[in-house]
């Protein structure tokens, strides 16, 4: 469990993770028709300005975690939070479409991601990291959610250039939790579990299997993007239902999304049925786009394209991370997840501008067909994906001045009963080992690490 100090750490950190992509997700279901109105417009400036973000975070990210490392967590934190404030404001004061694309690819810039979870690795122990992380998966999940639901409303009371501007007063809110709720670390280290090493990216874009779930985060966001290119029109022009009330399209069926995908979830990671849940859920996608492109007149056509999305959609953000996870060396889990989440915005970017591209050339079908076909390219690509073994990841302290030989101890690690990887890192005084939670006797490899030292 958390001690108190941790506590405080992780839910504020999360808060502030959450704030900001709430304000980013908020965009999503009623931009298309706002874009409408704004000076130069066309279906490829409207896709582009709903993923210009992606491009800048994926960009500027893993440098601003680097930063961070040298200068300080938080100045770094709070300098990105300004430029993302400074580019809703942006946003907010233009009546072009190319303002707002500038002010999103602003908000991208301020790429905290990499910096804040590097933070919560500061404030956080080894045992409980994987937890912490955790914490931030679902507060993101809820803020995509969230936002779902209530950009409607919120755009019908103060409007999208509103949203801009509360996007941006939250993120001055953010700076005074981070300095004023967040606990300062007493000392700024590297995480390799958290953070993206240079040194391990060949190793990381070497590795086929890690670079097809790459591929697939990318498709993915990339496929979410691009449906709310079409979607907001199809609800209004195709549907006749008032933009108010989209919300009332999405509230139940992302209630019943949730449902399901508890028990998927559940089923992939603790039944031992990744693989089919894995595949099953990309079908799920690739129907969708099918369903949507083909039956986008009807209503019920609709829902059960929507309902059939948002189960795979989740059910994929839940488990692909642990999948990276699982499948990354045990001492660079930090720089795949790195290029795992700059992919993931490189998606965003690409789907928002195809798909803008695809409503304008191909129509409303040709943006869900496409979706279909990005789903069907990593379908294929996953047929030969390896699931990782379901082991957990652990990671304990060595002097390293003291370790004469990083393989010899590495080898007496993999005779111990319940380690099945290990990796000894001295210069970092640290120890990574993959484990079998089942008959791992943490007491023993303790001692043994202990006497390596003596």
């Amino acid at each position: 469990m958390f001690n108190p100090e941790e506590k405080r750490g992780v839910f504020s950190i999360a808060g502030i993770y959450g704030l900001r992509m709430m304000g980013l997700f908020l965009i999503l279901p009623v931009f298309a028709m706002y874009a409408e109105s704004l000076q130069d417009v066309t279906p490829v400036l409207v896709g582009l300005a709903l993923g210009a973000y992606g491009l800048t975070m994926a960009v500027f990210q893993i440098p601003f975690g680097w930063l961070s490392d040298r200068i300080g967590r938080k100045p770094v934190i709070a300098a990105g939070l300004l430029i993302f404030a400074l580019g809703s404001v942006v946003a907010a004061m233009s009546d072009s479409i190319w303002g707002v694309i500038a002010g999103r690819a602003l908000q991208g810039a301020g790429a905290i991601a990499a910096a804040l979870t590097a933070l919560l690795a500061d404030l956080t122990r080894e045992e409980v990291r994987l937890r912490s992380m955790a914490v931030i998966g679902m507060t993101i999940g809820f803020s995509f959610t969230l936002a779902l639901v209530l950009a409607p409303w919120i755009d019908a009371l103060i409007g999208v250039p509103g949203i801009f501007w509360a996007t941006a007063v939250l993120a001055v809110l953010s700076i005074v939790v981070l300095y004023r709720v967040v606990p300062t670390p007493k000392r700024t280290i590297r995480h390799r579990d958290a953070e993206a090493v240079p040194t391990e990216f060949k190793r990381i874009l070497r590795d086929p299997q890690l670079l097809r779930l790459d591929f697939g985060i990318m498709a993915l966001h990339g496929v979410m993007t691009a449906m709310f290119v079409a979607l907001p029109f199809v609800l209004r022009d195709q549907l006749q239902i008032e933009p108010i009330h989209h919300a009332w399209v999405y509230l139940p069926i992302l209630l019943l999304a949730m449902g399901l995908m508890v028990p998927m979830i559940i089923m992939a990671e603790k039944k031992g049925k990744m693989r089919p849940v894995f595949l099953a859920s990309i079908s799920g996608v690739l129907l969708s786009g099918l369903l949507l492109g083909t039956f986008h007149n009807g209503l019920v056509a609709v829902l059960i394209g929507l309902f059939v999305f948002f189960v795979s959609y989740n059910v994929l953000e839940a488990t692909l991370p642990s999948l990276i996870s699982r499948m990354a060396p045990i001492d660079a889990k930090g720089t795949a997840m790195g290029v795992y989440s700059s992919s993931q915005f490189l998606g965003a970017f690409f789907g928002g501008s195809l798909g803008g591209w695809a409503l304008g050339s191909l129509g409303t079908s040709g943006v869900f067909y496409g979706c279909s076909l990005a789903m069907l390219l990593w379908l294929l690509l996953a047929l030969g994906q390896r699931m990782p073994s379901m082991k957990s990841a652990y990671m304990t302290h060595v002097d390293g001045r003291h370790v004469q030989s990083a393989s010899a101890l590495e080898a007496q690690l993999l005779d111990m009963e319940g380690v099945y990887e290990a990796r000894v890192v001295p210069e970092e005084d640290a120890v990574f080992l993959r484990i079998d939670k089942q008959t791992f006797d943490e007491e023993a490899v303790r001692e043994l690490l202990a006497g390596a030292t003596e």
